[in-house]
């Protein structure tokens, strides 16, 4: 056979390709940036880095020499005499398949955020690119969307465009979602009286909202103690685990309270400050007619101006201070309308009337 009736034969032998067709080859080599493939073709393949992911990668540490591969022909010819190859693109068409199914058939999918972006988000699904804005990130506003790097997210596709390289995915409405659901099943199961534990969610000056795992509750500041809270930002934490009683539900507003009845410290105030005990306190605020005495946590008592002592006084400032404790008698008492007046006067009046009586009972005996 003549050389040239052999390079016929071989050239019979060999593929013929075209640009844009898929071929399958073997790896014959691998460099850190490039992969060259035998196509059966009477040049050999070239798959470039860049043509076989849209991520960094090290080539010698994705493929070995022997293994087979599909690809892409670019180009039947680089100029090299070499055929330009790409692997990406067609795993490109495979991922945006799957994401078109995923669209029309609005499947939630899982993927890793790779790059966090000023106005949102992309996750990689293989090859294929899906942004989602910042405002279908979440229900509420993310001021840092750095927290989302590198995590996996649940979201689901909302516009499919891969032409105009435009895939959307929305997080958010799964979390609403999610967010009913669980507020359908709280409702369920909560009614006023209940007790139930809640996390501290946000603290205003008025009050407290808090986390019930599928609504929020509102704990206003009158309800966080039996006494005074002065600041609800002192009193509670954001995060803080409470243990909190449903006082009211109306639609989807929930009323809470930490005022237990089993914790009133009313409930034996009839005994503890009965008229004629004598008592002691301290001075929680002041007015032009008197002074107001916590005698314990939610029991104050009225002290009049005119009862701080057996000499006339202007106003209470002139002769006591926030925080000073006091003792005194009790000398109204009213369970209805649960007001206490105490009086230092009648006090200072009984003890000298009981001196006097003692100095007579002495004087008797030494008779």
């Amino acid at each position: 056979m003549s050389e040239e009736n052999f390079a016929e034969l071989l050239e019979e032998s060999l593929v013929t390709i075209h640009n844009g067709e898929i071929v399958e080859g073997t790896v014959i080599g691998v460099k850190e940036d490039e992969i060259i493939l035998n196509i059966g073709y009477k040049a050999d393949g070239i798959i470039t880095r860049n043509e076989y992911s849209n991520n960094p990668v090290d080539l010698t540490s994705a493929v070995k020499i022997g293994d087979k591969m599909q690809a892409k022909v670019l180009k039947v010819n680089d100029g090299d005499g070499q055929v330009l190859l790409t692997y990406k693109r067609i795993a490109i068409e495979q991922s945006n398949k799957r994401l078109e199914e995923a669209y029309n058939n609005k499947e939630v999918i899982k993927a890793r955020v790779t790059q966090v972006l000023d106005g949102g988000l992309i996750v990689m699904i293989d090859e294929s690119k899906v942004f989602i804005p910042a405002s279908l990130i979440s229900d509420t506003f993310e001021r840092d969307l750095t927290k989302f790097q590198d995590q996996e997210i649940e979201f689901v596709i909302t516009e499919f465009n891969p032409r105009k390289r435009r895939i959307i995915g929305d997080r958010k409405q799964l979390l609403v979602a999610e967010k009913q659901k669980l507020q359908e099943e709280l409702f369920a199961r909560i009614a006023p009286g209940m007790e139930v534990d809640g996390v501290v969610k946000n603290i205003t000056e008025f009050g407290a909202f808090v986390d019930l795992g599928g609504a929020d509750g509102l704990l206003h500041i009158s309800e966080m103690s039996w006494g005074r809270v002065e600041n609800p930002k002192k009193f509670l934490k954001v995060g803080q685990t409470l243990h909190v009683l449903i006082k009211d539900i109306k639609d989807t507003k929930i009323a809470l309270s930490l005022k237990f009845d089993r914790d009133n410290p009313w409930k034996d105030a009839a005994s503890k400050y009965s008229v004629g005990k004598i008592v002691t306190g301290k001075v929680a605020r002041m007015t032009g007619f008197g002074a107001f005495v916590e005698l314990d946590a939610g029991v104050d008592a009225l002290l009049h101006v005119s009862q701080i002592a057996r000499e006339h006084i202007e106003k209470p400032s002139d002769v006591l201070n926030i925080g000073d404790e006091i003792t005194a008698m009790v000398v109204d008492f009213n369970e209805e309308s649960r007001k206490i007046s105490l009086s230092i006067k009648q006090l200072l009046i009984a003890e000298e009337k009981n001196s006097d009586a003692e100095e007579e009972a002495a004087e008797e005996v030494s008779e």
